[in-house]
């Protein structure tokens, strides 16, 4: 028989959110091995779901809900394995009842703990149901909000390939009669499509860390090197410089080239817009999901730690 060590404990916890001591002596019955454990914690009963082993859950739905009054926004994602589940309606149910919740939930925290709309359960017990349900993990990833506090501030939500990509962006226009007009309006929702496809880090460079900077300019330094450049080092400085300030326009909002008015940075649309509308047009903040994003698939397509980690799994 495997020697039963706290690591294998750990997994089979993991995988199962059963007992610690149900987990050891499910191990002990299965002689060490993994799969036998989970087969016996399952027919127990003692969960009614466990996590599938050698699956990577990057599919599913990024999903946005905005209040009717624009001040308040949420984005949510949930993942499952397949298109095809992510497709289904008792997926879809469970993403409509998370995103509820999380309109309602305070910022920070962990939305699996919570009641379940409609339910006794928390949303992780029904997670598991649908677990056992559709044969894939599902995973509710991640989620943020944002408020806009301004008088004249509102919250918009931008969604690119069907749930596959959303943005939530805050804006500030110079009154009140902006804040409701096309034009805002249409510059907004521009700017979020614009995060969609370029993917700035930041709204203004302003933003960005001086660590962040220097570190750039590390690298750019150690690229001079290993291109074996021609030009004398005294001119490193000012080559450096010039590629930094490219960065800048690279990784924020203001700075990028807009993909709807090619010639123009958002920013000067943003100072073209705010002199029709009598004072200044502000981008304040913005959220990005991408589906998937950030999980990796390891050696056998092990369900990635990354995933479990963020799900607080």
């Amino acid at each position: 028989m495997a020697e039963i060590t706290a690591a294998l404990v750990k997994e089979l916890r993991e995988r199962t959110q059963a007992g610690m001591s149900d987990c050891k002596n499910a191990l002990v019955e299965a002689a060490g091995d993994m799969e036998k454990a989970v087969e016996v914690i399952l027919k127990k009963g003692l969960v009614k779901a466990a996590a599938k082993a050698g699956r990577v859950a990057t599919e599913g739905e990024v999903r946005t809900t905005v209040s009717a009054d624009g001040k308040h926004g949420i984005i949510v994602e949930v993942n499952c394995q397949t298109d095809f589940v992510s497709r289904g309606d008792a997926f879809k149910e469970f993403v409509a009842k998370v995103s509820e919740l999380a309109t309602k939930a305070k910022k920070g925290t962990d939305l699996s703990t919570l009641k379940y709309p409609g339910s006794e359960r928390t949303v992780d017990e029904v997670r598991q149901e649908l677990v056992a349900k559709t044969g894939e993990q599902c995973v509710v990833r991640r989620w943020d909000s944002l408020e806009a506090t301004g008088a004249n501030t509102i919250v918009h939500a931008y969604i690119h390939m069907g749930g596959k990509l959303a943005v939530l962006i805050t804006a500030e226009a110079p009154n009140a009669d902006a804040a409701k007009s096309e034009p805002f309006l249409t510059f907004v929702d521009n700017s979020a499509m614009q995060i969609a496809a370029m993917s700035p880090i930041v709204v203004s460079k302003d933003e960005i860390p001086a660590a962040t900077t220097d570190k750039q300019r590390e690298i750019f330094t150690a690229q001079l090197k290993e291109e074996g450049t021609k030009a004398p080092e005294a001119q490193w400085p000012k080559i450096i410089d010039g590629k930094v300030a490219k960065w800048f326009t690279e990784v924020s909002l203001l700075g990028q080239e807009s993909v709807t008015e090619p010639g123009s940075t958002v920013d000067k649309l943003r100072v073209e817009l705010g002199k029709k509308l009598g004072g200044d047009v502000k981008l304040l903040s913005f959220v990005r999901f991408s589906l998937g994003e950030g999980i990796e698939k390891v050696q056998g397509d092990d369900l990635a730690a990354e995933v479990m980690k963020m799900a607080g799994g």
